[in-house]
């Protein structure tokens, strides 16, 4: 089912060790707000639905979709496909997205949130890569895992647009540049 050249990254167990962690941190984090939690699509889909339920606040859910990829294994111009609908004005936002690499997805999606006015700005991401090609080293302190700089699929993040069902993350043992 896995590619041949792939391997095991981080097990389901080390994720979920990762995720209560992170929860305890945004739950410090959100003590008295009521955010609106933004996922995004799609790779922050599973990661989203295994940290919401151990957050201690209440909150609304919506998501958004913006992506660089596509389905690809590198990122191109940024394409919104769909925006939340519920309003962020003044409003605590709290963005869940898959892997932060660049991060100009992220900063847009934080530019956009801004732009529709929201009072108050989180990120968390399941994944950072090491490697300095970030945009914003401030985006977010909010990271569950760090991993090297490969291509890592699995648990919402896809190869060519599959195995985002995975329980845990791969990574490609072999990859060109572009597939970073």
């Amino acid at each position: 089912m896995l590619p041949d050249n792939s391997r095991l990254v981080f097990s389901n167990a080390e994720i979920t060790a990762a995720l209560d962690v992170l929860a305890g941190k945004l739950n410090r984090q959100l003590v008295d707000e009521k955010p609106v939690v933004l996922s995004v699509m799609q790779g922050g889909l599973v990661f989203s639905g295994q940290l919401i339920p151990k957050l201690d606040c209440m909150l609304q859910i919506d998501y958004i979709h913006a992506t660089r990829y596509n389905n690809q294994t590198s990122g191109g111009e940024l394409a919104w496909k769909a925006y939340p609908d519920t309003s962020l004005r003044e409003q605590t936002v709290l963005i869940l997205d898959d892997i932060l690499d660049e991060g100009k997805t992220l900063q847009s999606i934080i530019h956009y949130c801004e732009q529709q006015g929201a009072a108050k700005i989180l990120s968390a991401v399941l994944c950072q890569k090491k490697h300095q090609r970030c945009v914003d080293s401030n985006l977010t302190d909010n990271i569950a895992l760090t991993v090297e700089d490969e291509y890592v699929f699995g648990f919402g993040m896809d190869y060519n647009g599959q195995y985002r069902q995975l329980d845990a993350i791969y990574a490609l043992e072999e990859c060109s540049d572009n597939q970073k």
